[in-house]
């Protein structure tokens, strides 16, 4: 399976053990968004922080290849994508 086949799977085929662990991708992004926005003192949107998460795993590739941080990265992506395309 490639990466695109697979973030696919993590963002749009999620299995319902996943949905019961972590919770539906968006709604955990608007809750990430607000613990941050809590934190900081100042507004952050989920727009922001899935851009944040792509941040931080190109970051963390830049030190050392890893196919799983490109992975997150797309699948952050793609999740993003779904978001502003609804």
């Amino acid at each position: 399976m490639n990466i695109l086949e697979e973030a696919n799977d993590i963002v749009n085929l999620r299995s319902e053990e996943k949905e019961r662990m972590y919770g539906p991708f968006n709604e955990g992004m608007e809750r990430a968004a607000l613990i941050l926005s809590g934190m900081i003192g100042k507004e952050v949107d989920s727009d922001l922080m899935y851009k944040a998460m792509v941040a931080l795993k190109l970051s963390r590739d830049s030190y050392n290849y890893k196919e799983d941080n490109i992975l997150d990265a797309v699948a952050y992506l793609a999740a993003y994508n779904n978001k502003k395309s609804k």
